[in-house]
């Protein structure tokens, strides 16, 4: 018997009509011959009126009386929900996640999950009952309670699925699915069929509201088919898979964040080691950081600058003075009021001139690009907040993804043989010990390309769409681009080409530089590109430490960064390159 999991958020179970909905359809499940496992967020406003009470009693509550506190939210939920379905005449059994064997780290308020027990799960769903779970909560191993932290139940309900080997697993929330983009901004947005894993999680990473990334994390982990629905209608809603509808369109969605903050560590000194500093201080205190930008090197002296929640910002200051005060040299500088505007597709690794059509929507716009960072299916740009908004808008309706994309035809997965199924569950059970350990799945090494920097260009709307649409007109692959903040109304853009096209290149945008008054090139010929590629780096926080420790371990100095959730890349001498991949290899315990 298939095993499905619904997971239904507060506003869904907000009051007691809305309460007795949601047990309708777990029991019409279970009348079609399935089993269910119900988790339930906390009603409405309950979170916020807990936190708000504890703020009366102190402004500084411990973490581990706080989780205490706002479990209760979840655990009033399961009890009426377990109520309602008894009332519509079936069996249900409300457990805690102490109660199911959600056992987690220690790290109150944020923890994440270790391993989950699934024997009284199976118990309950064979002796015919729903099991209504409590989501965004476990136990550590000394039986605090302990809470997941944001989108926490769509975080249960994906790690239950897995361990469940659920054939679904059903996110219920107030909206009909994943849009290509945030409707109450776009009202054009359309809803997509079918979305792929990377998609959805660079999307949820980067401001999609719809989930947290984390259940993403866990779905592509363990290939769990997540699927968002609405929970006031019938609506097939939009299934989260392997591969997406929008394979074939460079495209699939964009996405806002808009109280961003940046902040540049300028003057820090250009050798191994700085780098792994930096993401040290962050990484200790789990601050989870984006668009990092190092663009080359002046006067011996190298500045990196990177975005954070604003909400971070202070945590995030103090993390980056004690690294300027380690390294020797340096200062702090930060802004606020921008915004991140991002461009997804898994398209884009086989479409060309992507960035500049989205640079020159933009532009259109006139919405000025303060900084840029890319990957193989990511352009973000950070904007200035105020003109977020429009520059959401112009993008959107530049990829036209008000309308629908031709369908992709995907082959079905061949039948597993009965030992081949048996072999796949120890597998995954396996890489259940830790569920939430990072799983690094490659490390990849390309020394064919070379870098270009467009030094003292004007920081005006328009530049970078000028410059790449040049760059594309003569069929130049572009593959990582970087723009850090300017100053003094200029900027530096630097970009990776197939190092066959470097004298082609020069020469392209040599003749574009002659129009800009004081604007000059350089290049690297000679650079190899290192990528650890994975699930989550962004929240792991301390993937890109161990990147760069080990890098400044083996003496090799970084001369640019990229970074996405699936992939963070360095660029360094290509006469280091291997020797880095030998020691990224052994660090990460991955084969080349």
């Amino acid at each position: 018997m298939s095993i499905i999991v619904q997971k239904f958020g507060g506003t869904s179970v907000a009051t007691a009509e809305k309460i007795l909905s949601a047990a309708k359809r777990a029991i019409d499940l279970t009348k079609r011959g399935h089993q269910v496992v119900m988790v339930v967020s906390a009603r409405g406003k309950k979170t916020d009126e807990l936190i708000t009470l504890a703020e009366e009693i102190t402004k500084t509550p411990a973490p581990r009386e706080m989780d205490m506190l706002l479990s209760i939210g979840e655990q009033e939920t399961v009890a009426l929900m377990a109520m309602a379905i008894h009332t519509l005449g079936e069996k249900a059994v409300s457990l805690t996640g102490g109660q199911i064997g959600i056992v987690t780290d220690s790290t109150h308020t944020k923890s994440r999950i270790r391993k989950i027990s699934t024997d009284r799960l199976r118990k309950h769903l064979d002796e015919g009952a729903i099991v209504v779970a409590c989501g965004f909560q476990g136990v550590d191993e000394d039986g605090n309670i302990t809470t997941l932290g944001r989108g926490g139940s769509d975080t249960t309900a994906s790690a239950l699925a897995a361990v469940l080997q659920a054939e679904e697993c059903e996110i219920y929330t107030d909206v009909n699915g994943v849009y290509t983009t945030d409707p109450r901004v776009v009202p054009e947005a359309r809803r997509i069929g079918t979305i792929s894993y990377d998609d959805m999680l660079e999307m949820a990473s980067l401001g999609a509201g719809v989930m947290h990334s984390r259940s993403i994390e866990f779905a592509k982990k363990f290939n769990v088919k997540l699927r968002v629905k609405p929970a006031y209608s019938t609506e097939d809603g939009t299934l989260i898979a392997p591969v997406g509808d929008d394979i074939d369109r460079p495209v699939t969605g964009l996405a806002i964040v808009k109280n961003e903050a940046r902040v540049t560590l300028k003057g820090i000194p250009d050798r191994p080691g700085v780098m792994g500093t930096v993401f040290s201080k962050l990484a200790a205190r789990k601050i989870p950081i984006d668009m990092v930008v190092q663009n080359v090197v002046s006067d011996g002296k190298a500045e990196v600058t990177f975005t954070v929640p604003e909400g971070d910002l202070a945590g995030t200051l103090t993390a980056a003075q004690e690294a300027v005060n380690e390294v020797g040299s340096g200062t702090v500088v930060s802004g606020t009021n921008v915004s991140k505007v991002s461009a997804v597709g898994t398209g884009m690794r086989t479409n060309t001139g992507v960035a500049a059509q989205m640079f020159r929507r933009l532009a259109e716009a006139g919405v000025n690009i303060q900084m840029i960072t890319t990957s193989d299916i990511k352009i973000s740009v950070l904007v200035d907040r105020n003109l977020s908004q429009a520059a959401l808008r112009a993008v959107h309706q530049g990829f036209e993804l008000d309308k629908a994309a031709v369908a992709a035809t995907q082959p079905k997965a061949p039948k597993l043989a009965a030992r081949d199924e048996k072999a796949l569950q120890t597998a995954v059970a396996d890489r259940l010990s830790n569920m939430e350990d990072i799983v690094v799945s490659d490390i990849l090494h390309d020394d064919s390309q070379s870098r270009v920097t467009l030094h003292n260009v004007p920081d005006r709307p328009g530049l970078c769409a000028e410059i790449f649409e040049t760059v594309a007109r003569e069929n130049l692959l572009v593959d990582m681009i970087v723009q850090n903040i300017g100053e003094n109304g200029t900027t530096e853009v630097s970009f990776t080409v197939p190092r066959a096209d470097l004298e082609k290149c020069l020469t392209t945008v040599g003749k574009l530089l002659e129009r800009l008054h004081g604007a000059y090139v350089s290049h690297d010929r000679d650079i190899s590109t290192l990528s650890v590629m994975g699930i989550g780096l962004r929240t792991h926080t301390g993937v890109g430490e161990k990147m760069f420790r080990c890098l400044a371990e083996a003496g090799i100095n970084i001369k640019l960064i990229n970074t996405s959730e699936i992939r963070i890349s360095a660029v360094i001498d290509r006469k280091q390159g291997a020797l880095g991949l030998e020691r990224l290899v052994a660090a990460f315990g991955v084969a080349p």
